[in-house]
C-alpha cells in the first residue's frame, strides 16, 4: 500500500425516491425542505447517513418515517451514487431506493432535518440539492420500465378503484397514451382483479364497477412462472 494514499473516510448515506399518485393528476414526487447546511432551506429527496449499528432497509424506513412522517407500500434499492464532489461536506456515497405509496393513506409530518415535506409533480420540480434530481431521474427511468412488467401499480391506488383508473395511472407513469381497449383485455385476461358489488360514479357517465387486487392470486401465479406484461 502507498504510505501516500490516505485511508478511506467514505460515508454511507440512503436517499428515498417516493412515488405518489393522485387520481387525474400527474406523478407526484415526495421532497422535503432541508432545515441544516448544506442547501439549507433547500429541498431535496429524504434521507440521511446510515448509523453504525443499522441496515440499509432500516436507515432508509427511519428517515422516511422521521422526515416525512410516511411508511411506503412498496420499497427497493434503486442504485448507489458515489461520485467524488456529490457531498460538500464529506465523501459520501448514497444508495438510493425507489418507493411507492398512496397519498390518501399517508399524512405527511416533517421533523428531524427536515423543515418540510409536500408533494411535487414530476414536471415541476423545484431546484434540487445534491444530485437529486440525476437520482430522480433514474428513478423514474426504472419505475416507467418496471410498471410494465410487475404490477406494482396498484399500491398507488385505493384499495377498491373503477379501471379507468388503473388505466389513467399507467397512462400517467409511462408518459403516454395506451390502447384502451387491448389494455383491458390484457389485464382482465390475468385473473387478478376481483369485481366488487360496488360502483363509483364518474362525471356525467355511468357508473363505474369497483375492482380490488388480488395479491395473493398474483403471488400464487408467479410463483408458478407467470410474467406479468404491459406494453
Amino acid at each position: 500500500m502507498d504510505s501516500q494514499k490516505k485511508l478511506q473516510d467514505i460515508k454511507v448515506a440512503v436517499d428515498a425516491v417516493i412515488f405518489g399518485y393522485f387520481d387525474k393528476k400527474d406523478l407526484q414526487i415526495l421532497l422535503i425542505k432541508r432545515n441544516i447546511e448544506p442547501f439549507k432551506g433547500g429541498w431535496a429527496l429524504p434521507g440521511g447517513l446510515v448509523l453504525d449499528d443499522e441496515n440499509l432497509d432500516d436507515a432508509v424506513k427511519r428517515e422516511l418515517q422521521e422526515e416525512a412522517g410516511i411508511k411506503p407500500d412498496f420499497l427497493e434499492q434503486l442504485y448507489t451514487f458515489g461520485n467524488v464532489g456529490r457531498d460538500p461536506r464529506n465523501r459520501v456515497v448514497s444508495v438510493a431506493y425507489l418507493g411507492l405509496v398512496n397519498p390518501s393513506y399517508h399524512e405527511l409530518f416533517a421533523d428531524s432535518d427536515a423543515e418540510d415535506a409536500q408533494w411535487f409533480s414530476v414536471n415541476q420540480l423545484p431546484k434540487l440539492a445534491f444530485d437529486h434530481q440525476t437520482i430522480i431521474d433514474i428513478a423514474l427511468k426504472r419505475l416507467r420500465t418496471k410498471i410494465q412488467y410487475q404490477p406494482i401499480g396498484f399500491n398507488l391506488l385505493n384499495e377498491e378503484f373503477v379501471f379507468s383508473e388503473l388505466e389513467n395511472l399507467y397512462k400517467t407513469i409511462i408518459g403516454q397514451e395506451i390502447d384502451r381497449r387491448n389494455f383491458r383485455k390484457k389485464i382482465m385476461s390475468y385473473g387478478l382483479l376481483n369485481e366488487t358489488s360496488q360502483f363509483k360514479k364518474e362525471g356525467s357517465g355511468r357508473p363505474g364497477k369497483l375492482f380490488t387486487f388480488n395479491q395473493e392470486k398474483y403471488k400464487e401465479l408467479e410463483e408458478q412462472g407467470f410474467y406479468f406484461e404491459i406494453k
